[in-house]
């Protein structure tokens, strides 16, 4: 009798970026909350879209906002960031937002411990 193996899980993958403070705080919330926001969630498999403002820095210096997007593998995100809405997120975060604020992201994938 031969045992079967079950395939590993995907595992969930997170998008994270993180916004300094603008230099027009009102300017880029409203950007943010009217274009960027409503263009994210058409992202192909976004499962979850998360932000939090003003988080308490422990180590290191603070930022003005993390936000958080999850999909359910890396697959899934790179399909997403590489789609045409991908693009015009990205285009929309390094034309418009950069205006008000240097960000940084980063992209991770998930493990239950």
């Amino acid at each position: 009798m031969t045992a079967t193996v079950d395939p590993a899980p995907e595992r969930p993958a997170r998008f994270v970026v993180m916004y300094d403070t603008p230099t027009d705080v009102d300017a880029f919330e409203r950007h943010y909350d009217e274009v960027h926001i409503p263009l994210a969630k058409r992202y192909p498999g976004l499962r979850r879209y998360t932000r939090s403002h003003e988080p308490a820095a422990v180590i290191g210096e603070p930022c003005h906002m993390v936000v958080m997007l999850d999909w359910d593998d890396m697959a899934a995100l790179e399909a997403a960031l590489g789609s045409e809405i991908g693009r015009r997120v990205a285009e929309d975060a390094t034309v418009n937002l950069a205006r008000y604020a240097t960000f940084r992201g980063m992209i991770l994938q998930l493990d239950e411990v």
